[in-house]
Protein backbone atom coordinates (compact mmCIF):
# COMPACT_ATOMS: atom_id res chain seq x y z
CA UNK A 1 0.00 0.00 0.00
CA UNK A 2 1.37 3.44 -0.79
CA UNK A 3 1.51 5.91 1.82
CA UNK A 4 -0.68 8.66 0.01
CA UNK A 5 -4.36 7.07 -1.02
CA UNK A 6 -7.43 9.11 -1.73
CA UNK A 7 -9.24 7.57 1.34
CA UNK A 8 -6.31 8.85 3.47
CA UNK A 9 -7.58 9.67 6.69
CA UNK A 10 -8.07 12.84 7.91
CA UNK A 11 -8.57 14.18 3.37
CA UNK A 12 -12.29 13.75 3.29
CA UNK A 13 -15.03 14.11 5.62
CA UNK A 14 -18.21 11.78 5.66
CA UNK A 15 -21.06 13.24 4.19
CA UNK A 16 -24.75 12.14 4.18
CA UNK A 17 -26.22 14.07 1.27
CA UNK A 18 -25.23 15.22 -2.18
CA UNK A 19 -25.90 17.68 -4.60
CA UNK A 20 -25.16 17.94 -8.16
CA UNK A 21 -24.80 21.16 -10.36
CA UNK A 22 -26.37 20.30 -13.63
CA UNK A 23 -24.73 21.72 -16.99
CA UNK A 24 -21.32 21.04 -17.74
CA UNK A 25 -21.85 18.17 -14.76
CA UNK A 26 -24.65 15.88 -15.30
CA UNK A 27 -25.55 17.16 -18.72
CA UNK A 28 -23.10 18.54 -21.30
CA UNK A 29 -19.87 20.12 -21.12
CA UNK A 30 -18.40 23.45 -22.38
CA UNK A 31 -15.82 23.54 -25.16
CA UNK A 32 -14.31 26.51 -26.20
CA UNK A 33 -11.31 27.19 -29.33
CA UNK A 34 -10.05 30.77 -29.30
CA UNK A 35 -8.92 31.97 -32.48
CA UNK A 36 -7.14 35.24 -33.51
CA UNK A 37 -9.99 37.37 -34.76
CA UNK A 38 -8.88 37.75 -38.20
CA UNK A 39 -9.42 34.43 -38.51
CA UNK A 40 -12.95 35.09 -38.46
CA UNK A 41 -14.67 32.59 -35.96
CA UNK A 42 -14.53 33.23 -31.77
CA UNK A 43 -14.44 29.99 -30.92
CA UNK A 44 -15.46 26.28 -31.93
CA UNK A 45 -18.92 25.26 -29.89
CA UNK A 46 -19.87 21.60 -29.91
CA UNK A 47 -23.83 20.76 -29.37
CA UNK A 48 -23.80 20.50 -25.33
CA UNK A 49 -26.00 22.39 -22.42
CA UNK A 50 -22.88 24.55 -21.28
CA UNK A 51 -21.74 25.08 -25.04
CA UNK A 52 -25.49 26.19 -25.73
CA UNK A 53 -25.59 28.74 -23.64
CA UNK A 54 -21.96 29.79 -25.13
CA UNK A 55 -23.43 30.09 -28.37
CA UNK A 56 -26.74 31.14 -27.30
CA UNK A 57 -24.89 34.52 -25.46
CA UNK A 58 -22.38 34.73 -28.02
CA UNK A 59 -25.64 35.39 -30.84
CA UNK A 60 -26.96 37.44 -28.02
CA UNK A 61 -24.24 40.10 -28.27
CA UNK A 62 -23.63 40.09 -31.84
CA UNK A 63 -26.84 41.06 -32.25
CA UNK A 64 -26.28 44.21 -30.86
CA UNK A 65 -23.50 44.96 -32.98
CA UNK A 66 -20.56 44.22 -30.61
CA UNK A 67 -17.60 41.41 -31.66
CA UNK A 68 -17.49 38.44 -28.86
CA UNK A 69 -14.73 37.11 -27.40
CA UNK A 70 -14.46 33.37 -25.78
CA UNK A 71 -13.21 34.38 -22.03
CA UNK A 72 -16.29 36.02 -21.14
CA UNK A 73 -17.58 32.86 -21.00
CA UNK A 74 -15.32 31.77 -18.00
CA UNK A 75 -16.29 35.29 -16.27
CA UNK A 76 -19.93 34.23 -16.33
CA UNK A 77 -20.07 30.23 -16.14
CA UNK A 78 -22.10 28.92 -13.64
CA UNK A 79 -24.02 32.42 -12.76
CA UNK A 80 -27.74 32.84 -12.97
CA UNK A 81 -29.44 34.45 -16.37
CA UNK A 82 -29.89 37.93 -14.52
CA UNK A 83 -26.26 37.36 -13.64
CA UNK A 84 -25.50 36.94 -17.38
CA UNK A 85 -27.65 39.87 -18.33
CA UNK A 86 -26.09 42.63 -15.90
CA UNK A 87 -22.34 41.52 -16.47
CA UNK A 88 -22.94 41.34 -20.52
CA UNK A 89 -24.40 44.44 -20.70
CA UNK A 90 -22.35 45.98 -18.69
CA UNK A 91 -18.75 44.59 -20.61
CA UNK A 92 -20.36 45.38 -23.30
CA UNK A 93 -22.25 48.51 -23.20
CA UNK A 94 -25.07 47.14 -24.34
CA UNK A 95 -27.77 49.62 -25.20
CA UNK A 96 -30.72 47.24 -23.89
CA UNK A 97 -33.00 46.03 -20.79
CA UNK A 98 -31.88 43.35 -18.62
CA UNK A 99 -35.41 42.33 -19.39
CA UNK A 100 -34.94 42.35 -23.65
CA UNK A 101 -31.19 40.94 -22.84
CA UNK A 102 -33.00 37.95 -21.51
CA UNK A 103 -35.72 37.41 -23.68
CA UNK A 104 -33.07 37.30 -26.41
CA UNK A 105 -30.62 35.05 -24.84
CA UNK A 106 -33.39 32.62 -23.92
CA UNK A 107 -34.81 32.53 -27.89
CA UNK A 108 -31.08 31.10 -29.19
CA UNK A 109 -30.59 29.65 -26.20
CA UNK A 110 -33.67 27.19 -26.25
CA UNK A 111 -33.49 25.85 -29.92
CA UNK A 112 -30.81 23.80 -28.89
CA UNK A 113 -31.70 22.35 -25.58
CA UNK A 114 -34.04 19.47 -26.06
CA UNK A 115 -31.30 17.07 -27.51
CA UNK A 116 -28.44 17.19 -24.97
CA UNK A 117 -26.38 13.86 -23.80
CA UNK A 118 -25.59 13.07 -20.10
CA UNK A 119 -21.68 13.29 -19.06
CA UNK A 120 -19.98 9.99 -18.70
CA UNK A 121 -20.85 8.04 -15.50
CA UNK A 122 -22.84 10.40 -14.90
CA UNK A 123 -26.29 8.08 -14.66
CA UNK A 124 -24.07 5.66 -13.19
CA UNK A 125 -23.79 8.02 -10.07
CA UNK A 126 -26.58 9.08 -9.78
CA UNK A 127 -28.55 5.97 -10.15
CA UNK A 128 -25.97 3.90 -7.61
CA UNK A 129 -26.66 6.48 -4.79
CA UNK A 130 -30.44 6.95 -5.04
CA UNK A 131 -30.54 2.80 -5.06
CA UNK A 132 -28.73 2.76 -2.06
CA UNK A 133 -30.91 5.35 -0.46
CA UNK A 134 -28.75 8.55 -0.58
CA UNK A 135 -30.59 12.01 -0.88
CA UNK A 136 -29.78 13.41 -3.54
CA UNK A 137 -30.53 16.99 -5.07
CA UNK A 138 -29.68 19.03 -8.33
CA UNK A 139 -28.80 23.04 -7.56
CA UNK A 140 -28.77 24.67 -11.60
CA UNK A 141 -28.58 27.94 -11.96
CA UNK A 142 -30.85 27.37 -15.34
CA UNK A 143 -34.49 28.69 -15.03
CA UNK A 144 -37.26 26.22 -14.81
CA UNK A 145 -38.22 26.16 -18.20
CA UNK A 146 -34.75 25.21 -19.82
CA UNK A 147 -34.66 22.75 -17.20
CA UNK A 148 -37.49 20.88 -18.74
CA UNK A 149 -35.94 21.23 -22.02
CA UNK A 150 -32.82 19.58 -20.97
CA UNK A 151 -33.98 17.32 -19.09
CA UNK A 152 -37.24 16.35 -20.67
CA UNK A 153 -35.68 12.62 -22.36
CA UNK A 154 -34.16 11.81 -18.85
CA UNK A 155 -37.44 12.38 -17.35
CA UNK A 156 -36.55 8.54 -15.36
CA UNK A 157 -33.15 9.81 -14.27
CA UNK A 158 -34.41 12.98 -12.71
CA UNK A 159 -37.26 11.21 -10.65
CA UNK A 160 -34.23 10.09 -8.57
CA UNK A 161 -33.81 13.24 -6.96
CA UNK A 162 -35.46 14.82 -3.79
CA UNK A 163 -35.49 17.90 -5.19
CA UNK A 164 -34.39 20.45 -7.91
CA UNK A 165 -33.26 24.13 -7.17
CA UNK A 166 -33.40 26.50 -10.70
CA UNK A 167 -31.29 29.50 -9.45
CA UNK A 168 -32.93 31.11 -13.07
CA UNK A 169 -36.66 31.23 -11.54
CA UNK A 170 -36.55 30.37 -7.91
CA UNK A 171 -37.25 33.79 -5.67
CA UNK A 172 -35.49 32.15 -2.72
CA UNK A 173 -32.50 32.39 -4.57
CA UNK A 174 -31.21 35.40 -4.22
CA UNK A 175 -27.83 35.76 -5.49
CA UNK A 176 -26.36 33.37 -7.81
CA UNK A 177 -22.85 31.31 -8.09
CA UNK A 178 -19.97 31.93 -6.26
CA UNK A 179 -22.14 33.04 -4.10
CA UNK A 180 -23.71 29.84 -1.56
CA UNK A 181 -27.72 30.91 -1.85
CA UNK A 182 -28.38 28.28 -4.01
CA UNK A 183 -26.18 24.50 -2.31
CA UNK A 184 -27.68 26.32 1.20
CA UNK A 185 -31.19 26.46 -0.23
CA UNK A 186 -30.85 22.80 -1.90
CA UNK A 187 -29.50 21.71 1.30
CA UNK A 188 -32.91 23.16 3.31
CA UNK A 189 -35.01 21.46 1.07
CA UNK A 190 -33.95 18.00 2.10
CA UNK A 191 -35.77 16.08 4.72
CA UNK A 192 -34.23 16.58 7.86
CA UNK A 193 -32.27 19.14 6.31
CA UNK A 194 -28.15 17.99 6.68
CA UNK A 195 -25.30 20.21 8.59
CA UNK A 196 -23.47 22.14 4.72
CA UNK A 197 -20.52 20.47 6.09
CA UNK A 198 -22.77 17.09 5.44
CA UNK A 199 -23.37 17.67 1.92
CA UNK A 200 -21.00 16.62 -1.11
CA UNK A 201 -21.25 18.40 -4.25
CA UNK A 202 -20.50 18.15 -7.74
CA UNK A 203 -19.47 21.02 -9.82
CA UNK A 204 -17.93 21.65 -13.21
CA UNK A 205 -17.20 25.66 -13.26
CA UNK A 206 -15.16 27.90 -10.99
CA UNK A 207 -18.35 29.84 -9.60
CA UNK A 208 -19.76 26.54 -8.80
CA UNK A 209 -16.85 25.12 -7.38
CA UNK A 210 -16.59 28.44 -4.89
CA UNK A 211 -20.13 28.91 -4.21
CA UNK A 212 -19.66 25.48 -3.14
CA UNK A 213 -16.94 25.90 -0.55
CA UNK A 214 -18.39 29.33 0.54
CA UNK A 215 -21.41 26.97 1.53
CA UNK A 216 -18.92 25.22 3.99
CA UNK A 217 -19.30 21.94 1.81
CA UNK A 218 -16.57 19.67 0.29
CA UNK A 219 -16.68 19.52 -3.70
CA UNK A 220 -15.60 17.54 -6.39
CA UNK A 221 -14.67 19.06 -9.38
CA UNK A 222 -14.55 17.73 -12.72
CA UNK A 223 -13.79 20.36 -15.10
CA UNK A 224 -12.79 20.41 -18.74
CA UNK A 225 -8.80 19.25 -19.08
CA UNK A 226 -7.48 22.85 -20.16
CA UNK A 227 -8.35 23.90 -16.97
CA UNK A 228 -5.69 25.40 -14.85
CA UNK A 229 -4.76 24.12 -11.40
CA UNK A 230 -4.92 28.08 -10.26
CA UNK A 231 -8.66 27.76 -11.11
CA UNK A 232 -9.72 24.20 -9.09
CA UNK A 233 -6.81 24.52 -6.34
CA UNK A 234 -9.76 25.04 -4.14
CA UNK A 235 -11.90 22.14 -4.43
CA UNK A 236 -11.55 19.40 -2.56
CA UNK A 237 -10.65 16.85 -5.11
CA UNK A 238 -10.83 17.07 -9.10
CA UNK A 239 -11.75 14.48 -11.46
CA UNK A 240 -11.79 13.67 -15.45
CA UNK A 241 -15.46 12.09 -14.75
CA UNK A 242 -17.57 10.67 -13.04
CA UNK A 243 -16.19 7.31 -13.79
CA UNK A 244 -13.47 7.66 -11.77
CA UNK A 245 -15.20 8.61 -8.80
CA UNK A 246 -14.54 6.20 -5.54
CA UNK A 247 -18.24 7.16 -3.17
CA UNK A 248 -16.46 5.63 -0.36
CA UNK A 249 -13.84 7.56 0.37
CA UNK A 250 -16.61 10.77 1.52
CA UNK A 251 -18.81 7.63 3.71
CA UNK A 252 -20.94 6.90 0.81
CA UNK A 253 -21.98 3.74 -0.22
CA UNK A 254 -19.04 1.99 -2.33
CA UNK A 255 -19.75 0.60 -6.06
CA UNK A 256 -19.74 -3.06 -6.46
CA UNK A 257 -15.51 -3.93 -6.71
CA UNK A 258 -16.29 -5.74 -10.10
CA UNK A 259 -17.65 -2.64 -11.16
CA UNK A 260 -15.24 -0.70 -10.18
CA UNK A 261 -12.17 -2.45 -11.43
CA UNK A 262 -13.73 -2.42 -14.86
CA UNK A 263 -14.03 1.41 -14.62
CA UNK A 264 -10.46 1.56 -13.53
CA UNK A 265 -8.89 -0.97 -15.95
CA UNK A 266 -10.30 1.23 -18.27
CA UNK A 267 -8.00 4.02 -17.22
CA UNK A 268 -4.87 2.56 -16.83
CA UNK A 269 -5.43 2.72 -13.17
CA UNK A 270 -3.90 0.41 -10.55
CA UNK A 271 -5.81 -0.62 -7.91
CA UNK A 272 -3.63 -3.01 -5.46
CA UNK A 273 -6.44 -2.84 -2.95
CA UNK A 274 -9.87 -2.69 -3.12
CA UNK A 275 -11.34 1.05 -3.20
CA UNK A 276 -7.67 2.36 -3.07
CA UNK A 277 -6.80 4.83 -5.67
CA UNK A 278 -3.21 5.49 -5.23
CA UNK A 279 -1.32 9.29 -5.09
CA UNK A 280 2.16 8.47 -4.44
CA UNK A 281 4.23 11.33 -4.59
CA UNK A 282 6.81 9.41 -6.53
CA UNK A 283 4.46 8.32 -9.01
CA UNK A 284 2.99 12.12 -9.91
CA UNK A 285 3.39 14.00 -13.17
CA UNK A 286 3.77 17.29 -13.36
CA UNK A 287 2.10 19.32 -15.91
CA UNK A 288 2.76 23.13 -14.35
CA UNK A 289 1.14 22.88 -11.56
CA UNK A 290 -1.62 20.32 -12.13
CA UNK A 291 -0.52 16.71 -11.02
CA UNK A 292 -1.67 13.72 -13.08
CA UNK A 293 -1.79 10.53 -11.77
CA UNK A 294 -2.17 7.76 -14.80
CA UNK A 295 -3.55 9.04 -18.07
CA UNK A 296 -5.11 12.47 -15.74
CA UNK A 297 -7.88 9.61 -14.29
CA UNK A 298 -7.82 11.14 -11.23
CA UNK A 299 -6.72 14.10 -9.42
CA UNK A 300 -6.85 14.88 -6.03
CA UNK A 301 -6.12 18.72 -4.11
CA UNK A 302 -4.00 17.34 -1.53
CA UNK A 303 -3.77 20.82 0.50
CA UNK A 304 -2.25 18.43 4.23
Amino acid sequence: MHPHCCNGSGKYKPVTHVIFDLDGTIIGKIIIQSFPYNMGTGFIIIADSESVYAKALQQTIEDYGCEFYPDFITKVQGSVEKQVGRIAIETFNLDTTLEEFIKLYNFHSNKYLGDLELMPGAERMITHLHNHNVPIAVASSTNREAFELKTNKYQQLFACFHHIVCGGTDPEVKNGKPAPDIFLIAASRFDNPPEPAKCLVFEDSKNGMLAAVAAGMQVVMLPEPQISYDIWKLATLRLDSFNYMLPEIFGLPPFSQEDTALVFADAKVTLTEPIQVLLDPEEKKESGKRVVLDESSLISNDQN
